[in-house]
């Protein structure tokens, strides 16, 4: 650990570099992240660092679904569901068969469910550099929510593939009937856990003698608590978070007051540093 511990430090200083140099050019950030994390990948001699991909997936990916499911327009969403929904899904689907059937054909011994194991991972953009990259440029409001809310629910449906994916390379078997309904129940089932979690979190803010430190307490401790519960009962934690915070964030004017928002601002905006006074237009209240 010591050893690693300057190449940590080193890396973090290049992200905060590359990010001061994104927003000094005007660009979305995530681009020269990917750049800059592509240029150091071929630096000869670097450590090689072995992290373990479901403590990033714990860790990491709650509390940034759940943001980005309060940044976004739940009206909008609610407007433009019925594309959204086909974009999230279907779409994913078809694009995770297109690159299945483009790696069988193209590379030697590579079978039909090693390439929908890659289509799961490389099909749905990423929800946070989706809202990121949209600040910088200017298309209608409805397109922008359609994209941001398909690139919240896509995650879900990618995961989904990569599961079944990966249990059909592993046992050499796909069973269809026993695919679908697993698929209904994590999207499904998914869903709604993530309401009832959050209806039962916001009469908890609603109920207890809470006030701002503890609002935002429970803020942080909601998404992962949605995320665990729909894990362990095999459904799509994703889904949970996804649902669960759309609701709670057309709830926030309800269980929030202006001290818990205004202080909920500056908290969340050290756990996701692309946060803007825009994220959460409440906020500013």
């Amino acid at each position: 650990m010591h050893t690693l511990l300057p190449f940590f430090l080193a890396m973090i200083a290049v992200i905060v570099l590359l990010n001061m140099w994104a927003t000094k050019l005007r660009i979305a950030y995530p681009i020269l992240l990917v750049v800059g994390g592509l240029a150091i990948s071929f630096i000869p001699g670097l450590p090689v660092v072995k992290i373990d991909p479901d403590m990033i997936f714990f860790i990491f990916l709650p509390p940034l679904l759940f943001e980005a499911a309060w940044a976004i327009s739940f009206k909008e969403m609610k407007k433009w569901w019925r594309i959204i929904g086909s974009f999230a899904f279907l779409v994913v689907f078809f694009t995770a068969f297109a690159v299945a059937l483009a790696a069988n054909y193209f590379i030697p011994g590579f079978t039909i469910a090693l390439g929908f194991l890659l289509g799961g991972i490389v099909s749905p953009p990423d929800a946070v550099s989706t809202g990121a990259i949209m600040k910088f440029v200017k298309i209608p409001k409805s397109t922008s929510a359609i994209l941001e809310g398909e690139s919240l629910l896509n995650d879900a449906s990618s995961l989904i593939i990569f599961r079944f994916a990966l249990i059909a390379v592993g046992t050499g078997q796909f069973i269809w009937q026993e695919a679908s309904l697993s698929f209904l129940w994590m999207v499904i089932g998914g869903a709604a856990i993530g309401l009832v979690i959050a209806w039962l979190f916001v009469q908890a803010h609603k109920r207890l003698p809470t006030d701002a430190p503890s609002h935002i307490a429970l803020t942080l401790i909601e998404p992962y608590l949605m995320y665990w519960i729909a894990e362990q009962l095999h459904s799509s934690g994703v889904m949970a978070v996804v649902c669960g915070g759309l609701y709670m964030s057309s709830k926030r004017l309800i269980f929030l007051n202006s001290a818990s928002r205004i202080r909920g601002y500056s908290v969340w905006g050290k756990f996701c540093v692309h946060f803007e006074w825009d994220c959460f237009p409440d906020y500013r209240s």
